[in-house]
């Protein structure tokens, strides 16, 4: 598949702010960092639908190979991390993740509705700040960027399919309402420290230290 920027931004509730993308430069560790974290999550949310799902055949199909492609993507973000001489190092997360998971309901089939809800959010999020990297990172950084974009836009389509597929009619729109609220928010108020999923941050001095 060829990414569809334009539906991916059709989709999102918000374009990242200029603010996020203009502070990326300056902070190259926490974003690299921060990425690899994401990366290992997203593996790590595929590979636990992999357990608890095993009755839902097409679930299993599209996100086996999805975990497979977020660890190879962690792992092509660590090389990058050592060619530059970034050391791997715990950091607190971002607002982002945790706000959104707060959304997710507890009892099934909700429980499965949202979380690919979420992911795909999250997803096209993620293609939609590799997409605004490219015009401000380093050349070899931004062409890596550049490469992502087919699989992340994929895993955003792959997600909201499943949503759709295992909804009751209407309950996606509705779902997406409130995602998108609280991820509008999310990706527009302020945050203390920069990191992948994060808004603008308040003071970027303070941003590099935590």
């Amino acid at each position: 598949m060829t990414c569809d920027l334009e539906a991916v931004k059709a989709f999102l509730p918000c374009p990242t702010p200029d603010a996020w993308l203009c502070a990326a430069a300056d902070h190259l560790d926490e974003l690299l960092i921060d990425h690899a974290n994401c990366e290992k999550k997203a593996a790590g949310t595929a590979l636990s639908m992999l357990y608890r799902y095993v009755d839902r055949p097409e679930l299993l199909d599209k996100v086996s190979r999805l975990a497979r492609e977020e660890l190879r993507h962690f792992e092509q973000v660590l090389g990058h991390m050592n060619r530059r001489g970034v050391v791997y190092r715990h950091m607190t997360p971002s607002r982002y993740a945790g706000g959104l998971r707060e959304l997710v309901r507890t009892s099934e089939p909700q429980r499965l509705v949202d979380t690919l809800l979420v992911g795909a959010v999250v997803e096209a999020r993620s293609c939609e700040r590799f997409a605004g990297l490219i015009d401000v990172l380093p050349d070899d950084l931004a062409g890596f960027y550049g490469r992502l974009l087919d699989s992340e836009a994929r895993h955003f389509q792959d997600y909201l399919a499943l949503a759709r597929l295992y909804a009751d009619p209407g309950e996606v729109d509705a779902r997406l309402e409130a995602i998108f609220e609280r991820e509008q928010s999310l990706i527009e108020s302020s945050d203390s420290v920069f990191r992948f999923h994060s808004g603008p941050v308040e003071n970027t001095e303070d941003a590099r230290t935590r």
